[in-house]
């Protein structure tokens, strides 16, 4: 099985402050775009394609601005009030689930998610039960899900390995909108990774965040910074991050003192493989979201553990508005969500792939392999770009 064992990802040119992931994807610099054409296509992973036009910022028909007027004033309370209704439920089941409950500590990683008994199956099944009904909510009535028998695009040399026993130690999933995150939990109800800071807010911080790669809103404003957490209230509109077993990021301290978050994931997918009561993990591997027509290069954390992994694949299908968060901002993203009166989901959810022994000796191999499948069953284009083109994009937009 050959591979790709270069670096799939170009390197612009570096723009100024690079290394802080925590920057604002949309902050102004000067960069523009002669040519939208070549800006499209040279950025066609984030492109918007729906009604909204580029960044949901699009002249809209007549017709779309009576829909979302309608919208705005009937179906947006009624949406508002269910999801912080349960998002308040949830909250009070997690609490009086771990009420009296010493918390599992490791390497300064907190969490709940290592309970066994009625307290681990009522956190468990109420949490997916209201993750489905949170997605409802938010109008995917009827999620379209398919599960493919085996893998036909597996190399000869693959289908000669035994099989794994056990569960896979991770689901790695192409990542569209934090959406994804809604229907995972409501699927497997798996762990995911957090940021350290999101843990310390007050009730925010007890609520799952889990979007670690593509949270990029924040600024030293106050009404950006209000902005933020009512994004990641959304976010993680019902899981306490401790019950699911989140994996926290610690960006502020580079010090021996915290594990990398490659060594933890690692432990955690192991764990997971030969332990069936322990937290799945869950890993989107791209490190950020695109428009859902193109896979980007996966990192490799996710494969060191050398367990087998269950590729899943997610396409949303839309006629005015896209559920994708490419180039959007959160908070309008958010608000034309609760303005779709219908969404569509389809999942297909691929055989467990085991690795090769070349693949267990090569992980940047079986990220590529696993990446090159799901771009094969899923009609996904192959990408080369990453997260540093993405806020290329996303300035030169701003520039226009």
């Amino acid at each position: 099985m050959e591979s790709k064992l270069q670096d799939v990802n170009s390197k612009p040119p570096k723009q100024p402050d690079p290394v802080h992931d925590d920057g604002p994807l949309l902050k102004p610099i000067t960069i523009f775009a002669s040519d939208t054409e070549e800006l499209e296509r040279k950025f066609a992973a984030y492109v918007r394609r729906d009604v909204y036009g580029t960044m949901g910022r699009g002249e809209l028909p007549t017709k779309e601005k009576v829909l979302l007027g309608v919208a705005l004033v009937t179906l947006v309370p009624m949406r508002v009030v269910a999801a912080m209704a349960l998002l308040l439920l949830y909250y009070l089941i997690c609490r009086v689930c771990t009420l009296c409950s010493v918390p599992n500590r490791e390497d300064e990683q907190e969490d709940y998610a290592h309970l066994v008994g009625w307290r681990r199956i009522v956190i468990v099944q109420c949490g997916k039960a209201l993750a489905r009904l949170m997605l409802f909510i938010l109008g995917f009535y009827w999620i379209t899900h398919s599960c493919r028998v085996e893998n036909p695009t597996s190399s000869e040399e693959n289908k000669r390995q035994p099989e794994e026993t056990g569960r896979p130690g991770v689901i790695i999933s192409n990542h569209v909108s934090y959406v994804d995150i809604l229907y995972h939990t409501s699927k497997s109800f798996p762990s995911f990774v957090a940021k350290r800071s999101v843990a310390k807010l007050p009730l925010i911080g007890l609520i799952r965040s889990v979007l670690l790669c593509f949270i990029c809103l924040s600024t030293n404003s106050i009404i950006s910074r209000i902005v933020q957490n009512i994004l990641l209230t959304y976010h993680g509109l019902f899981c306490d991050s401790k019950c699911l077993g989140c994996i926290y990021v610690q960006r502020e301290s580079k010090t021996s003192e915290f594990k990398g978050v490659s060594a933890i994931v690692t432990e955690r997918i192991r764990e997971a493989h030969r332990n069936t009561s322990a937290p799945m993990m869950m890993l989107f591997p791209e490190g950020t979201t695109t428009n859902g027509e193109y896979l980007l290069p996966f990192k490799s954390g996710g494969f060191l553990a050398h367990a087998p992994v269950l590729p899943v694949i997610l396409n949303y299908r839309y006629k005015r508005f896209s559920p994708a968060w490419d180039s959007i901002s959160g908070l309008r993203h958010v608000i034309f969500l609760f303005c779709q009166f219908v969404n569509y989901m389809e999942v297909t959810e691929l055989p467990m792939y085991s690795p090769s022994e070349q693949e267990k000796d090569n992980p940047k191999l079986y990220a590529n392999n696993v990446r090159r499948l799901m771009s094969t069953e899923g009609n996904l284009i192959l990408s080369d770009i990453g997260l540093a083109e993405k806020r290329i994009y996303h300035s030169a937009l701003n520039g226009l």
